[in-house]
């Protein structure tokens, strides 16, 4: 028997929501006003959106397994090997890149916010969705 889902607080929504906003945000503003070459601004773009996918997408996979639907091994490794290289990616790019320290900082603060937060809203969006189909077959 499963356990009823029930929305997550409008608090957490807009907070997660935010935080989101507020980590790509940050991030991409801070690829705008460097002093990179165009493609390695691209290289930081790219892997925002890689780790953001494959963050959202190891969330789905943990959540599918503990409410019992199937997943396979190879996607679940999938996910875990995408989530670990897109950080990786990251890292190799900011010690080779020719910023401060500050820079380097902000740039790795702002892409895990990002991460954390797309997960958040990732599952806001889903407890939400089934409270709604729950409460719609109780009608």
């Amino acid at each position: 028997m499963s356990t009823p889902v029930s929305k997550p607080s409008v608090a957490f929504v807009g907070a997660s929501w935010l935080s989101l906003l507020i980590g790509m945000g940050t991030f991409m503003i801070g690829i705008w006003n460097s002093e990179m070459m165009l493609s390695e601004k691209g290289f930081y773009l790219t892997i925002l959106m890689y780790g953001l996918f494959s963050s959202v997408s190891l969330q789905k996979t943990v959540r599918d397994q503990l409410e019992g639907l199937f997943v396979t091994g190879i996607y679940f490794g999938l996910c875990w090997f995408s989530v670990i290289l897109s950080l990786l990616l990251l890292l190799i790019g900011l010690w080779n890149a020719e910023l401060s320290m500050s820079e380097k900082g902000f740039f790795g603060i702002s892409f895990v916010l990002s991460m954390y937060a797309a997960v958040a809203v990732q599952k806001n969006v889903r407890d939400a969705r089934l409270a709604d189909m729950e409460s719609s077959k109780q009608l």
